[in-house]
């Protein structure tokens, strides 16, 4: 039998829920049959049933009797049916239970509360104790797993969705109030809890499933949202498709997502607000990976305990449109542990509200981030790449009606036309876009994308990455700290326990690697029809080159390989805020070459000393010192004159001095 006891060091006192007409199983007595399935509506707030129609939710109705329990400490309670009462009184040790294979959910007044997860990392709820008042349901519903990093949790929910409806075996249907649930969709529905792990909508077993307007309102911690434990909305297994219109999501808990789209499901959002907040964690909590990872990893210079929306597993999408997605910190739109999954964004809002956390999180094996005239305002970094391509672009018809084709989002005539055609706009109070692990990550700006950054803007940790810029539409790029690309080793320590030092030692010379060729394993960055001012530093010690391409661009900085230093010698958990950031010595390349092709009427101004190990001249193209400063250039020490349509390599140095009178 599982056992749920109540734990009174957790709560005490009377649970405080808001007094509301609320939608109940109808009674035979004080015990209700938790068994049927809803097969057809579901009305909620008094109104009447269509003939032949089952109604498990009905107002409820007025009673002089007044139905009291008290679990006494050290008494056991089991709960074999839907039960109501009026006053429920949880005392210190008293145990309440359930079948095996069950898991027991309270709400008060159409509000889902009492539930505790059973210790720190535990994998399920008990009911705390308290005295509980009002239209209080027990609700012992058969129990939903999921697996993740070989921990088994159990999950609750107000609706559970299967591939015939809504089961109501595995569904909390108390907590459902206002609005109509059918088996294929629910409009103006809300589902309220101050419990902790407890989820709203979760549509499975290949259902087909729409919702409109619902409204989600959690107060209180989730459990991880790799196993989607906690989440308000979410859609799970392949062929399953969730289609979410006009949502308003509030969640505030950590790991409490507002929404996840799991396990080769497609999810549609559509014109919703999804905003998470952070929540307070046990004091006994210590940051862990795997089945205990309730805050983002600090090794990526972050803090934060939840993130608003997850794509998770194999072949699943995300789409979000004219949507406004926040969260507090960590992070807003995430792609994590997944296969050929695909995230998407037109017409959106995505936003970090406090001091630390990304906009979009590229896990390294998903097969494409898109976001077309979506608006990001962050704090530490736009997107995070550990190898997936990002794009962001203009919502032009054209470029939406491939995304709608491509992904199979059956947008009608009416929604496409809808949709104004923007750029992206995409503001950091920190950096750009950062690559810490895998290969092979890309990142496309184009249309009329405006990027601005207070620190760096690109910004990669030693992996093979490819940088994209085309401003013939319009993009443009500005940075704060003056730096637009940094190459550096990474300064992640390995382990949540472990610690980050700089180097001391000067890098060994690898005679095996050539800095003055192009390697596929490169960091490459192509700039086209753009203006930029800022700098480019290749800091590695191990054998990777920068190589960096200009079309008819202006650029003016320092292009150099370089030596970084932290501000701290040493960094630790306690530190996490210095990881990332790093300050440039430019020095002859080592390992670290960087190869400049300055393309077709392309005109770069060396603003300070600059050491390159390739430069390709076009014809047209222009190398020069800004005004009143003057250029000199030598190639392996000797003085040279740097010509138009010529090719230099080896040790390269380009220094600007004060123009001769």
């Amino acid at each position: 039998m599982f056992r749920q006891t109540a734990r009174g060091t957790r709560t005490t006192g009377t649970a405080v829920v808001p007094a509301a007409v609320v939608v109940d199983p109808p009674l035979e007595g004080p015990e209700v049959s938790m068994r049927g399935r809803v097969r057809a509506l579901l009305v909620v707030g008094g109104l009447a049933a269509a003939p032949g129609v089952l109604a498990p939710a009905t107002a409820r109705a007025a009673t002089s009797s007044t139905r009291r329990r008290t679990v006494a400490s050290g008494e056991t309670w089991e709960i074999g049916r839907i039960t109501r009462l009026d006053e429920l009184v949880v005392e210190d040790g008293a145990t309440l239970t359930v079948a095996e294979g069950c898991s027991l959910s309270l709400t008060v007044n159409g509000v889902e509360t009492g539930s505790r997860l059973d210790g720190t990392y535990g994998f399920a709820t008990v009911i705390a104790a308290g005295v509980y008042r009002g239209d209080v349901v027990l609700t012992p519903a058969v129990d939903h797993l999921e697996s993740f990093a070989g921990a088994a949790f159990h999950l609750r929910q107000a609706v559970y969705v299967g591939a015939d409806g809504v089961v109501s075996e595995n569904s909390v249907l108390s907590a459902v109030r206002g609005g109509r649930l059918t088996d294929d969709s629910a409009r103006n529905v809300t589902v309220r809890s101050t419990g902790e792990a407890f989820n709203g909508f979760f549509v499975a077993g290949g259902a087909s499933y729409r919702l409109a307007s619902p409204k989600v309102r959690f107060d209180g911690n989730g459990r991880l949202d790799f196993a989607c434990d906690g989440a308000a909305l979410t859609g799970s297994g392949a062929g399953t498709r969730l289609v979410v219109e006009d949502a308003d999501v509030d969640n505030r808990g950590s790991v409490r997502t507002g929404v996840i789209a799991h396990d080769g499901a497609d999810v549609i959002v559509k014109n919703s607000r999804i905003r998470t907040r952070e929540g307070v964690l046990p004091d006994d909590y210590e940051p862990g990976f795997g089945a205990n990872m309730m805050t983002v990893p600090w090794m990526l210079g972050l803090s934060g305990n939840v993130r608003a929306t997850n794509v998770l597993g194999a072949n699943t999408t995300a789409t979000y449109i004219n949507s406004t997605v926040s969260s507090e910190e960590w992070g807003a739109m995430s792609t994590d542990s997944v296969r050929n999954s695909r995230l998407n964004a037109v017409n959106s809002t995505v936003a970090v509200t406090g001091a630390s956390g990304y906009g979009t999180y590229a896990d390294g094996t998903s097969q494409r981030n898109v976001f077309l005239g979506t608006h990001f305002d962050v704090a530490t970094f736009v997107a995070i790449s550990t190898g997936s391509p990002v794009t962001f672009g203009d919502s032009t018809r054209r470029a939406v009606a491939a995304l709608d084709e491509d992904c199979d989002l059956r947008l009608t005539a009416r929604e496409l036309a809808a949709i104004e055609p923007r750029g992206c706009r995409l503001t950091s109070r920190g950096f750009g876009v950062m690559w810490h692990s895998g290969d092979g990550g890309s990142v496309d700006i184009g249309g009329d994308t405006r990027f601005t950054t207070e620190k760096t803007m690109f910004l990669d940790k030693g992996k093979q990455v490819a940088i994209t810029v085309d401003g013939s539409r319009g993009a443009r790029l500005s940075t704060g700290n003056g730096v637009l690309v940094q190459i550096m080793e990474t300064d992640d320590p390995g382990s949540m326990t472990g610690s980050y030092s700089d180097p001391t030692d000067a890098p060994e010379r690898d005679s095996s690697f050539d800095t003055t060729t192009e390697h596929t394993a490169d960091a490459t960055a192509a700039f086209t029809d753009i203006s930029l001012t800022g700098d480019f530093y290749n800091a590695m010690r191990t054998g990777k080159n920068l190589v960096v391409t200009f079309e008819r661009s202006r650029i003016q900085g320092v292009l150099s390989s370089s030596r970084t230093r932290h501000a701290l010698a040493t960094i630790t958990a306690d530190d996490w805020q210095e990881i990332n950031h790093v300050t440039n010595t430019v020095q002859p390349a080592v390992n670290n070459g960087v190869i400049v092709h300055l393309g077709a009427k392309s005109v770069w101004t060396v603003s300070g000393t600059s050491h390159l190990t390739k430069l390709v001249v076009a014809a047209d193209a222009q190398v020069k010192a800004p005004r009143g400063r003057s250029l000199a250039f030598s190639v392996d020490g000797v003085d040279t004159v740097l010509a138009p349509g010529a090719t230099y390599a080896g040790a390269l140095e380009l220094t600007v001095t004060p123009a001769q009178p």
